[in-house]
């Protein structure tokens, strides 16, 4: 049977290898599975990165390194999370962490901090680990030079999506 005279064929294929591409929600049933919270509990720590159990109870991973913030470019744009950013809220963009995570972040510079949700992916800088909103920017006294080095604290995993 020749198949190359059937029309739906090639757009089939296709389609196929499209699904197959797809990624899935990292997060599936609003919770964090146990090989999320074990691959989280043995990410790769450096000078950059630490990890620690939370005495408190409220801190539940430590991180260090470069954050930046996006503004009016963005505003009004529909974030990764499908939200509308909205560039004077106190929200953030993170390349893994689950949508709804909330973070303290900490400017090591001048020792400032805020809390933010992660409703968004990036940053997409490679250098970078936190992408903040202007209004969080802001409290932490980052917008006129661009970048600060910082400390993330999650405080509490969120659903993701």
């Amino acid at each position: 049977m020749n198949f190359s005279n059937i029309p739906w064929l090639p757009l089939s294929i296709i389609l196929l290898f499209c699904i197959g591409c797809y990624s899935s929600p990292r997060f599936g049933n609003g919770e964090i599975n146990n090989q999320t919270k074990q691959s989280q509990s043995s990410l790769p720590l450096s000078s950059e990165h630490t990890q620690r159990e939370a005495t408190s109870g409220k801190i539940l991973l430590v991180l260090e390194g470069v954050a930046s913030y996006y503004g009016m470019e963005f505003h009004k744009k529909i974030t990764s999370s499908g939200e509308q950013y909205n560039m004077y809220s106190l929200t953030a963009a993170h390349r893994t962490f689950p949508f709804g995570t909330k973070v303290r972040v900490i400017n090591l510079e001048n020792s400032k901090s805020v809390i933010v949700r992660i409703n968004d992916r990036g940053p997409f800088h490679e250098s970078r680990i936190i992408d903040l909103s202007y209004g969080a920017a802001r409290e932490l006294d980052i917008v006129r030079t661009g970048t600060a080095r910082v400390r993330l604290e999650v405080l509490e995993w969120g659903k993701g999506y």
